[in-house]
């Protein structure tokens, strides 16, 4: 192959990749340009680093890792990327479970429209208790997705490497740092769309009061017992209660290690975000996706990346000092369909630090209303 240039059949040799929904991809070094040269053969652009792969970012004039798919662990990578997979496992059953949520919104009406009716009453905490064990279920597993967390960013910010280095050698850690992030917006999603999550836990917690005031025995106290009553209700309290989870992980995580320069930290979560916007914005590279849940994988990633940025940074993503271009992620994210996005602009408005402060220009403020 000569330099820069590609002959009809080098991209025979590239390796292929995939991006977890079914896309194939396949990329070769431009070295005349400096960049990736995304060729015929290739179905779409990747998201979680491959080796030796870069593309150049065009406003920065830097260069990053590309992210690919399929990556498989290194020896180094087993132990964590084992301990995180046992997690991951489980999260399309959590986010099954959640869709599939109807709340007890009917028993509950009633039992309170008729409360002498001991039937009724029987009936909406009968309908209830299960449901509050879904609760239960859902919050503990975001504990583990915390845990899950905290793994990632020790390993894909520990010395000597830097962060690109990181994300170019952990392939497999970096597709599951992604895959965490792509779990939780979807999970926020559904929840601030269903707030019969809340009323049903409220309705929980006033009757076992009474029950308890009464002294009637309730079933369903012993799984929930007050303490973790009180923590899942903070947890559901928050309109994006995974995304505040991670965000609090993380800037724990940074202020327990007081050693390791913030730099690491948010130079890896810059650097994928970047990543996710240039595949994004890029016409080339954009027309290669042929899956849309691949954009969306793209766009809850790049979100993600952004709210974590924006809590740990001092100054946060929305100063002209952040590595984050952000009027060029919310551009990314003002270009796809409304309706498919209101979402993740609402947790760019509601659950970031630094959105309000003076050092955010009104220009950004204002794409962001």
């Amino acid at each position: 192959m000569v330099a820069g240039r590609m002959d009809s059949t080098d991209w025979l040799d590239q390796p292929r990749l995939t991006l977890g929904v079914g896309e194939e991809v396949c990329m070769t070094e431009s070295y005349g340009g400096g960049g990736i040269d995304v060729t015929r053969g290739c179905d779409s652009l990747s998201v979680v680093p491959v080796p030796g792969l870069k593309y150049r970012d065009r406003r920065t004039r830097t260069e990053s890792p590309a992210l690919a798919e399929d990556a498989q662990p290194t020896e180094s990578e087993k132990e964590i990327y084992n301990q995180v997979n046992v997690v991951l496992k489980d999260a399309e059953g959590i986010l099954e479970d959640l869709q599939s949520y109807r709340g007890a919104g009917h028993e509950i009406r009633e039992a309170i429209q008729h409360p002498a009716d001991e039937k009724l009453q029987e009936k909406a905490w009968g309908a209830v208790v299960p449901l509050v064990g879904k609760l239960k279920k859902f919050y503990e597993f975001s504990q583990r997705l915390e845990a899950a967390l905290r793994g990632l960013l020790g390993a894909l910010t520990s010395t000597p490497y830097s962060p690109t280095q990181h994300l170019e050698r952990e392939q497999a850690l970096a597709k599951q740092f992604a895959e965490i992030l792509h779990f939780t917006l979807r999970f926020d999603e559904l929840k601030m769309t269903n707030p019969a999550i809340q009323n049903d836990f409220s309705y929980y917690r006033r009757t076992l009061s009474r029950m308890r005031i009464n002294n009637v025995p309730a079933e369903g106290e012993n799984e929930v017992n007050n303490e973790l009553a009180n923590r899942m209700s903070l947890f559901y309290a928050e309109a994006t209660p995974m995304l505040k989870t991670l965000s609090d992980a993380t800037t724990k995580f940074v202020s327990e290690n007081k050693n390791l320069p913030i730099e690491n930290t948010t130079d890896c979560l810059s650097t994928m975000a970047s990543v996710c916007r240039v595949m994004l914005e890029t016409p080339e590279y954009r027309s290669r996706f042929t899956n849309e849940e691949t954009v969306s994988f793209c766009l809850r990633v790049m979100v993600g990346v952004i709210i974590l940025y924006d809590h740990v940074h001092p100054v946060g993503a929305f100063a002209k000092t952040s590595k984050i271009d952000m009027k060029g992620c919310i551009k990314v994210l003002k270009d796809q369909p409304p309706n498919s996005v209101e979402g993740l602009l609402n947790a760019l408005r509601y659950t970031t630090k630094h959105l309000n402060d003076e050092t955010t220009s009104k220009q950004i403020k204002s794409m962001l209303q």
